[in-house]
């Protein structure tokens, strides 16, 4: 069982507080010549293409023959050679966590400060190198953002203010009184006791989401969860909360997110009419070991499809889980291409073990054969994985509008490395059913229209942002297309995928 004290750390990971945003980088002009386009919006691929991009934008997509816009005064022009090149959108993460190193708490952050520094230079390249050039942070501030953005090359990132019920889930996990300077826009419900320095009226649905809005949040996110390991039975909002939230969010323009993987909480979820649940469905309340959607879950996803409610699957998230006690992914090749090497030789010490020691409480891992430690923890996440796969299955063959999160890192969690954790998840969908063509749009055009982002990216069309992949292979046929990537555009810049790549010699 996990102490209440490590539960702290768990959320001091995800809660440490920012610096200032640095100088965008100039930009030059690119001409894109000859590339195949494909686009979630085109019926089919546009071929023989040639994209101009201008002042971080595209300015213009022409056929064979036709004439794009001249390089003008600009002075400095890039051309490449897209022929037998595929040129699609940015992939879009919908669900992330931004504020920590993952598996770092600030004191370890503190200590191993040189090892900190080099992860924090590399994370956003991480993602931008398996094709992420949109992010959206479902729990942050202003001040975090900050932080965050305080690089180089960083891909945009969007944030959610997070609505967390007062002493709820996932604030509950701080201590009084961090967990309400944490947590800046934490609900009060009506009746509910306050400490003298906090004035509940600030903390009523509309002021919150006024607050979130001034803050620049483009969605609000929300939880329902009575909680888990080692804090249970926590508060969990009222339907009239989460109605009068859900007014004022849509009033403002933002869409409501709900923190929700139970048959309960989606259940929850439709009745108070959230725009996007921000979970698969794995928490099935069934005793058996039944796989198959139950009548019970076919209730609540028929309910998602039928309010045609916004479902990110999330599955890679109980492999994150599950995976702290693999014997062999710290030694996976593919994280040494995401994670500087000294951070994963740390994750591998006694001290970067620490929570995967305090979950290990609960299956006696103490003194016995790691592999039989990590067969056992395998046959435990079985049955939630099996569930959640079957869950979007049946969104999936039912035209269900599922849209591309991952929740990295779901926790304290090094199993949930940055932008590859995205690449273990398309391979999840797939193995769950859906098609590489689905994955692109989920990840693209649904994605951005959720978030109501459509308007900068999702799509190859001209007055859009140039976040773009220069790709070997058709994304809409293969997911092993980003495992090709030539060139990614973040705003018109051209990154080599060689010069993201964590350590060079792998």
């Amino acid at each position: 069982m996990i102490s209440r004290i490590s539960l702290f750390a768990m959320l001091t990971c995800w809660l440490a507080f920012y610096g200032e945003l640095s100088a965008a980088a100039t930009i030059g002009d690119v001409r894109i010549e000859h590339v195949t386009v494909v686009s979630p919006e085109r019926a089919s691929p546009l071929h023989d293409a040639e994209v101009y991009i201008h002042d971080g934008r595209i300015a213009s997509i022409t056929t064979s023959g036709a004439m794009g816009p001249a390089a003008g005064a600009v002075a400095t022009v890039t051309t490449i050679d897209g022929t037998g090149l595929y040129l699609a959108p940015g992939l879009i993460d919908s669900h992330v966590h931004l504020g920590a190193i993952p598996g770092m708490t600030e004191e370890q952050e503190a200590r191993h400060s040189d090892i900190a520094q080099l992860a924090r230079d590399q994370i956003p390249r991480s993602y931008l190198l398996y094709g992420f050039t949109t992010l959206v942070d479902l729990i942050s501030t202003p001040q975090r953002m900050a932080r965050w953005k305080d690089h180089d090359v960083v891909p945009d990132t969007y944030f959610c203010g997070a609505a967390a019920v007062m002493d709820g889930y996932p604030m509950n996990y701080l201590p009084k009184p961090l967990r309400y300077r944490a947590f800046p826009y934490l609900l009060i419900e009506p009746d509910t006791a306050v400490p003298p320095d906090i004035a509940p009226e600030m903390h009523a649905p509309v002021a919150v989401v006024a607050r979130m809005k001034a803050d620049g949040a483009i969605c609000v996110k929300t939880f329902y969860e009575h909680g888990f390991a080692g804090a249970r039975n926590l508060p969990v909002p009222k339907a009239e909360t989460i109605r009068e939230l859900l007014g004022a969010a849509h009033a403002a323009g933002l869409p409501v997110l709900m923190h929700a993987s139970s048959i309960e909480a989606q259940a929850f979820g439709l009745d108070t009419g959230v725009d996007i649940m921000a979970h698969g469905l794995w928490g099935w309340n069934e005793a058996s070991t039944v796989t198959e959607p139950t009548p019970a879950v076919k209730t609540v996803l028929d309910g998602v499809l039928a309010k045609n409610v916004g479902w990110q699957p999330t599955i890679q998230v109980l492999y994150g889980e599950r995976d702290l006690f693999s014997t062999t992914f710290l030694s996976d090749p593919l994280l040494a291409r995401v994670l500087p090497s000294g951070l994963i030789d740390w994750y591998g010490s006694a001290e970067g073990q620490w929570f995967r020691d305090l979950r290990a409480e609960r299956f006696r891992a103490k003194d016995r054969d790691p592999k039989a430690v990590e067969a056992e923890v395998n046959e435990l996440f079985a049955l939630p994985i099996d569930r959640v796969a079957h869950a979007t299955a049946y969104l999936v063959s039912h035209g269900g509008r599922l849209l591309f999160g991952t929740d990295t890192p779901s926790g304290p969690i090094y199993a949930n490395p940055p932008g590859l954790n995205g690449w273990f998840e398309m391979h999840r969908l797939v193995a769950a059913g859906e098609t590489p063509e689905q994955i692109f749009r989920s990840a693209t055009l649904s994605n951005a229209q959720a978030l109501k982002l459509d308007q900068d990216v999702g799509t190859v069309e001209v007055g859009k942002r140039a976040n773009l992949l220069l790709l070997r292979e058709d994304p809409t046929q293969t997911i092993e297309a980003y495992a090709g990537i030539v060139k990614v555009l973040l705003g018109g810049r051209v990154l080599d995928p060689a010069d993201l790549v964590a350590n060079r010699s792998h």
